[in-house]
């Protein structure tokens, strides 16, 4: 559900990306304060790896000539509490926009909302939470996550919708456009819903105190991490070096909509900004659309697999990264404190 900044206009566009930078302000500052600790350091790094391959495996939706792939929100947030899973995803977010040209780097913010914000911040703490409640198990992780997935989903997807009316997109009619947006992006819910259960069950089972931690917004205890973060690492390896290359070739749920409405997966964007946007990510896209560019020509490594591994590794650095810049943020806090 990346959106292209072609669906945009320059002022919902710049206002968005403004709405979203807050928020990772917000976020920082309050994960600097409550949920951080150092355990979770390399549990950013290695989730948001992890989904950041995930991602890259778009799954047919049968019947419809569409696919969908996770967004991973509400498996972050699970595993890692809303604050530094919003700031994880954001970082998944801006590696495909900047390095694979995946999403517009105008639309970036309406992106970094629409499949942050929405899950980590909003329904992960008003439903997931609640839902779960205080005592964890496996039988009841998976009707919060299917529930708590299909309705980011639904959110993101309305929110897609609000964002192009607002943006004046006269070849996207708001009813229409909604009615299409809708039901592809709850079949594509289902099934996140039930990938992402999976997932959790897994975790709860390998190391329960990590989503009770995260529920709680306490430290993680004292606990080895090595066994799950391992076995996390090794699906991210494989997800992204070979699962990748079998991912479905069918538009994801959003172009989807965008052909049925328009007659065509992509619309044409026009305005010095819009140039100027696509001028910038095509100078920083490494492997756009995750493949090697035409002219650099074959190589013996699959660009897909070339692209799932890089951007697996530099989202485990970047979102280690922010850990530790917070976590040395927080102790100098505690150090002038005292």
């Amino acid at each position: 559900m990346h959106m292209a900044d072609a669906l945009l206009s320059p002022a919902v566009g710049v206002s968005m990306c403004a709405v979203s930078a807050g928020a990772v302000v917000y976020a920082a500052a309050k994960i600097k304060k409550e949920e951080l600790d150092e355990k979770k350091i390399p549990v950013m790094g290695v989730m948001g790896a992890f989904v950041f391959a995930a991602q890259m495996i778009n799954f047919t939706i049968p019947a419809t000539g569409s696919s969908g792939h996770i967004g991973g929100g509400i498996l972050l947030a699970a595993v890692l509490g809303g604050g530094p899973a919003f700031l994880t995803i954001t970082a998944v977010l801006i590696i495909q926009c900047l390095l694979f040209a995946d999403g517009g780097l105008l639309a970036l913010g309406c992106n970094v909302f629409n499949m942050g914000l929405i899950p980590c911040l909003l329904v992960y703490p008003l439903l997931f939470k609640p839902l779960m409640g205080r005592s964890f198990g496996v039988r009841r992780l998976t009707a919060p996550s299917i529930l708590g997935v299909v309705l980011g989903l639904q959110l993101g997807a309305f929110a897609v919708v609000v964002e192009t009316l607002a943006s004046g997109i006269t070849a996207l009619p708001f009813a229409t456009f909604l009615a299409f947006m809708q039901p592809i992006h709850l079949a594509i819910g289902l099934v996140e819903g039930i990938v992402t259960a999976a997932v959790l069950h897994f975790v709860f089972a390998v190391r329960p105190e990590l989503l009770e931690s995260a529920a709680a917004g306490t430290k993680i205890p004292a606990v080895p991490m090595k066994k799950v973060l391992l076995i996390l690492g090794v699906l991210t390896l494989v997800t992204a070096g070979g699962l990748s290359l079998y991912a479905s070739g069918y538009p994801d749920g959003l172009e989807w909509s965008v052909e049925a409405v328009t007659g065509s997966s992509e619309l044409e964007a026009r305005g010095v900004i819009h140039s100027a946007a696509a001028f910038l990510q095509k100078t920083t896209a490494l492997l756009p659309d995750y493949d090697f560019p035409q002219e650099v020509g074959r190589s013996a490594v699959p660009g897909t697999s070339a692209a799932g591994l890089v951007g697996g590794a530099l989202t485990f650095g970047v979102a280690i990264s922010c850990g530790l810049v917070i976590s040395a943020m927080k102790k100098k806090a505690k150090n002038k404190a005292a």
